[in-house]
């Protein structure tokens, strides 16, 4: 029995015995292959006889699609099936895939037990432990020869990376102070309503964030912002193997690329902080004005809830914080691996890594300066 695919491809079914065998003829394409494909296979599901012979004699032509064909009708024959006349040029395509069955599927791996789970996120830990303490280690030794030979330091990137960092910031800090301002004084105006003190508004909102919400959302804008910047632009670098070059030319990368970063970091977190506390004040006023207090009441209450203690207490956070977020980016920049992802992957974990220190590190501060009653 017979049966024809098409104008330029067609298959002969011919039984003999317990054996059937297919005498394909014609055109095997990406075209024609296709509909032979399904009569083949639904020949073989509906018979009991195994397939003996392939007769490809009249095979005028075969591409990928054709020999695919042959290579599924041999696989689900076995080794034993035999292909026949089919001419060199495409026997040449054919040889490439070996008699067979399929190669057995790799067995699905167990899921690990909470034990495993639990030991390799603890030796993941320690490992990302160890390497920020080589990387603080090198950190500090570069700013001590810094400190003993300034003129070593990239002044001019520093500089710059101020500039991108700090002064182009000013838009969305402006912007984040006034609005925290705002919220909070609407807030803590709603429960001091109650007992007739709204003008202590300013006092609240005063204390509040000069001494807690100025420098933790500071940091917060800048580990975004800056801190995904340094990680990208290091990490770039390192998939491009610019770091490797200065290696090979005798160029510290800590000393060359993370201190003039860091530096900028340390210095413009505490200004930054400083114009947010100064927005942050102003978005208050206006909601206190609003209530129908003078500015100058404003300005007194506010004068008396802030001393130096407060204040050297927000900026010393904030030294910290600068510190914390431009060292987190670089090193996670310098710690890209390789691939397409790598820079997406290494900024993410340098703003992850940086919010998360930060809140761990304001904690410790309000620890110390609770026990020394500041």
């Amino acid at each position: 029995m017979g049966v024809s695919d098409s104008m330029s491809a067609g298959m002969d079914v011919q039984e003999q015995g317990d054996a059937l065998h297919f005498v394909l003829h014609g055109r095997l394409d990406a075209e024609t292959t296709g509909a032979l494909w399904r009569r083949a296979f639904k020949t073989l599901d509906g018979s009991r006889r195994r397939l003996r012979v392939l007769d490809a004699t009249a095979v005028d032509y075969c591409d990928g699609a054709g020999i695919g064909l042959l290579v599924e009708l041999r696989r689900r024959a076995g080794a034993e099936v035999e292909i026949r006349g089919l001419a060199p040029q495409f026997r040449t395509l054919l040889d490439l895939f070996p008699p067979g069955g399929a190669e057995p599927l790799a067995p699905t791996p167990e899921k690990p037990s909470l034990a495993d789970e639990t030991g390799r996120a603890t030796l993941a830990i320690l490992r990302d432990l160890r390497h920020q303490t080589a990387f603080i280690g090198e950190l500090l030794s570069a700013a001590g020869r810094a400190l003993w030979r300034p003129g070593e330091i990239r002044w001019s990137d520093a500089l710059r990376v101020a500039e991108e960092a700090g002064v182009n910031a000013l838009p969305i800090i402006s912007l984040m102070g006034f609005l925290i301002g705002l919220i909070l004084a609407f807030q803590s105006a709603s429960q001091l309503k109650i007992v007739g003190a709204e003008v202590f508004v300013s006092d609240l909102v005063a204390v509040s964030v000069v001494r807690e919400l100025g420098p933790l959302m500071t940091a917060i804008l800048l580990a975004g912002r800056s801190g995904s910047a340094f990680a990208a632009e290091l990490g770039t670098m390192k998939v491009n193997e610019e770091v490797d070059a200065l290696v090979t030319m005798g160029l510290a990368p800590v000393r060359f690329l993370v201190l003039p970063r860091v530096l900028a970091g340390v210095l413009l977190a505490p200004l930054l902080t400083v114009y947010f506390d100064l927005v942050a004040v102003i978005g208050a006023a206006v909601v206190v004005a609003s209530f129908g207090h003078s500015m100058v009441t404003f300005a007194h209450h506010v004068q008396n809830a802030l001393s130096v203690t407060i204040f050297v207490s927000g900026t010393v956070k904030a030294l910290a914080f600068g510190l914390i977020i431009s060292g987190v980016g670089c090193q996670r920049g310098l710690e890209t691996g390789t691939g397409a992802v790598a820079v997406g992957v290494s900024t993410t974990r340098s703003v992850v890594a940086g919010i998360l220190l930060t809140i761990l590190v304001d904690g410790v501060f309000a620890g110390v300066y609770y026990a020394l009653g500041i």
